[in-house]
């Protein structure tokens, strides 16, 4: 029996349903692993993750067992046993599980028992759970290899370790949030291992897969709870891990610990990285987004040239006669930082086009945020108009602080293939727009130095929609709005619970009252990277018709 083995982490990204290019990533991963005992890959790595409703397909399940039949066969020549994430039929049940491949052929199966169902999950209705799984056998050694939720209650690795498992390899698809390197290391994977006293390896997907976005950060701890190696995050990587048998069983040696991105630095990389895989897996040739002046639309246009590059980032400024000469000088400014094509397209003709052609129908009636939101729908035609010529992904540009309390015209600047700020609060978008310039994310493709105009930073923000307009005018100001909107939205507080806080009734009364008015329109925006614990779509669902509002009293029957 070896005191010694290499095993080798395969910390990739994957193509959900492009069964036939997962595989070659198996492939390619094995070739760099030769020397190494075992090579390891994400949770449903052969499938890509998550799946969603696209498993229930049974030829995609049977796709999935050929080729791994394939990946069996491969494991016959030279080179290290792979344990690979895929979906198993067993008993006509569907399941979550992990393949040992060695030798030519599968040499065990093991399935996930701990199904999530919270959040962004909802693997209950997809898979059945497997059994308590035992450990599998590699080179005379036990290896328990629990899959992601499994890890996250003590169970199963307590039924491995009775069981006799030496150690634990975890496969997982963990999706990236605000803080969930520190909760995985920290909260979860240390105490698995200290409980047990066995060292445990993590190894996560990376990637973006439409809302959600994967950042890696894989990592080894060993049975004291020390971190014996960490990947980066963000990036591909292939690394071998060492382990020695002592007296008190394995131990991963040391290995290199690069520092994790930092904060706004790990939001900034989540929306590049999530937005790069959303439009070249999609196939598109690009973006095209209007560059209004403001802080909201620079930020993503910099986000787009650091995924995409560029040379396939178009930025379109339409002013109309409510722009000011600040919005067009700090566009231009913006978009030659950037290097990207710039355009001017004016909407006054298309406006007076409107206002004539509805002038019977509005005629005796003031003007108001019809008037104002046609200018918004105005450009969202001619980018779509532009989208559909040339081919570009219309990007669009909204904050969560804006689609929280529904500050954002319909079928217009809510018109679009993606938003990359769609999770992100309005504070949050000027805190990122600092650190881009001052520094260039590791996986960015743009310019060094600022690309985005301090006068953007600094001005009122302003949808310029009317005379003098400024958010201000229609919300409380931002740096009070985000803290309110934390609190009834991220953590579910009443408006009882945020007056005992400090917060002003009537203000918080109001956001709520608009929070709720504005999930009509939520369920018509295009999707965006998921940031926080409460992203809007998969992690908090609520009813467009209702008529709770935790700020009111109970209504009392007329007397």
């Amino acid at each position: 029996m070896p005191d010694t083995l290499k095993i080798t982490l395969g910390q990739l990204n994957q193509s959900v349903g492009d069964i036939a290019a997962n595989a070659d990533t198996v492939l390619a991963a094995r070739e760099q692993a030769k020397g190494s005992d075992l090579v390891v890959f994400p949770e449903l790595h052969l499938i890509g993750y998550p799946p969603e409703d696209l498993i229930l397909k049974p030829a995609l399940v049977e796709r999935a067992a050929a080729e791994l039949h394939k990946l069996a066969e491969a494991s016959a020549s030279d080179g290290p046993a792979m344990l690979v994430g895929s979906a198993f039929v067993l008993d006509g049940a569907l399941h979550n599980g992990v393949a040992l491949l060695d030798q030519g052929k599968v040499a065990a199966v093991r399935l996930k028992h701990e199904l999530p169902n919270y959040g962004t999950f909802d693997e209950m209705r997809l898979f059945q759970p497997g059994p308590l799984p035992e450990p599998v056998i590699l080179r005379g050694t036990m290896i328990g290899v629990p899959i992601c939720e499994d890890i996250w209650r003590p169970e199963v690795c307590r039924h491995l370790a009775d069981f006799g498992a030496e150690m634990f390899i975890c496969i997982n698809g963990s999706p990236y949030e605000i803080n969930k390197d520190a909760l995985r290391i920290e909260g979860v994977a240390k105490r698995r291992a200290v409980d047990t006293g066995l060292p445990l390896a993590y190894l996560n997907r990376v990637g973006g897969q439409d809302e959600l976005v994967f950042d890696g950060a894989s990592f080894v701890v060993n049975g004291d709870g020390g971190l014996a190696v960490q990947l980066r995050d963000w990036e591909e990587q292939v690394v071998q891990t060492n382990w020695t048998k002592t007296a008190k069983g394995w131990r991963c040696d040391r290995g290199e610990v690069p520092p994790l991105a930092t904060h706004p630095e790990d939001i900034y990389c989540a929306m590049v990285l999530a937005l790069r895989d959303y439009v070249n897996r999609n196939r598109f040739p690009g973006v095209v987004l209007g560059l209004s002046g403001g802080i909201d639309s620079a930020v993503c246009a910099a986000i787009a040239v650091d995924a995409l590059g560029a040379d396939k980032v178009w930025a379109v400024m339409m002013p109309s006669r409510f722009t000011s000469t600040e919005s067009l000088d700090d566009a231009a400014a913006c978009a030659k930082a950037l290097g990207v094509r710039y355009s001017v397209m004016p909407i006054d003709g298309a406006v007076d086009g409107f206002d004539a052609m509805l002038g019977p129908a509005f005629d005796g009636t003031p003007r108001g945020l019809a008037e104002e939101n046609l200018q918004s729908r105005i450009r969202g035609t001619a980018l779509m108009a532009l989208s559909n010529k040339f081919g570009p992904m219309l990007l669009t540009t909204g904050n969560k602080s804006e689609m929280s309390v529904g500050y954002a015209t319909i079928y217009g600047d809510m018109a679009g293939g993606y938003n990359p700020l769609k999770d992100a609060y309005k504070m949050t978008v000027y805190a990122l727009a600092r650190w881009r310039n001052r520094h260039v994310p590791r996986i960015g493709l743009g310019p060094a130095g600022a690309v985005i105009p301090d006068n953007i930073l600094t001005r009122p923000p302003t949808a310029e929609l009317r005379e003098n307009q400024r958010d201000s005018d229609s919300l409380p100001a931002y740096d009070l709005l985000d803290p309110i909107l934390l609190g009834l939205v991220e953590h579910d507080k009443s408006v009882d619970q945020l007056v005992r806080e400090g917060f002003d009734r009537a203000t918080v009364q109001q956001v709520e009252r608009l929070l709720h008015l504005s999930e009509y329109k939520r369920r018509q925006a295009p999707p965006g990277v998921k940031l926080t614990a409460r992203n809007f779509g998969r992690d908090r669902r609520y009813p467009i018709t209702h008529d709770f509002r935790s700020g009111s009293t109970v209504r009392q029957d007329a007397n």
